[in-house]
């Protein structure tokens, strides 16, 4: 058994996966990409009876950042964010006044996500991958079998590239150099829809035809 529970909480009008992952042992646990519906985290986390380290982001679009501020309000975790991404981060209001909506300014992030560095839930240490394409910032989190992708990859499909900072060629270059590479039974846990493999996706996803 992993040393690590991942939990999804589908949430909000975007459908955007937030991840509670916590270390079995310590029962420690980070919240990664708090969206919309930051009760509904909040209440998961107090049912769960653990204590929150950290928020880690895999990109700064509107929908995975909705829920930071009342996250860390109530919990005090620093935010963990690729550098790459803090104008995206810093632009929320301007992010959500694209689609007519309004958003709250964010609590700064204290801690900056660089490729191949380590991020740590209580005693589970997870490596850091750098995938731009989807967003400049992009990254992902690969550990103990298990990859949480953000919206570089979905079942069947790859993330859009048309927002500002998006570029299909770099993000096909970054899930085939930093996510096919993984074993074939990797579970791959997206910013929207199920779960799946990376040798699921590696056979089948039509936008990764010719594979690694």
């Amino acid at each position: 058994m992993a040393p690590v529970e991942v939990i999804c909480l589908t949430n909000g009008a975007f459908q955007e996966n937030c991840y509670i992952v916590i270390d079995r042992e310590t029962k420690e646990s980070v919240v990664v990409d708090p969206g919309e519906d930051s009760e509904l985290f909040l209440r998961r986390i107090n049912y769960e009876g653990v204590h929150v380290e950290a928020v880690w982001l895999t990109h700064a679009h509107l929908d995975h950042i909705l829920g930071v501020k009342h996250v860390v309000e109530q919990t005090g975790a620093p935010i963990y964010l690729h550098p790459d991404d803090r104008s995206l981060y810093d632009s929320i209001q301007e992010q959500a006044s694209w689609l007519g909506l309004q958003a709250d300014e964010q609590p700064q992030p204290g801690h900056e996500l660089a490729h191949g560095g380590q991020v740590a839930v209580g005693e589970s240490t997870f490596e850091v991958r750098h995938v731009p394409g989807h967003s400049p910032g992009g990254v992902a989190f690969v550990g103990y079998g298990l990859a949480i992708v953000g919206d570089a990859i979905f079942d069947g499909s790859i993330g859009r590239t048309d927002l500002p900072g998006g570029d299909s060629e770099t993000l096909l270059t970054s899930i085939r150099e930093q996510l096919l590479v993984l074993p074939d039974e990797t579970l791959v846990y997206p910013g929207h829809g199920p779960a799946t493999t990376i040798g699921k996706e590696r056979k089948s996803n039509p936008f990764l035809s010719g594979g690694s």
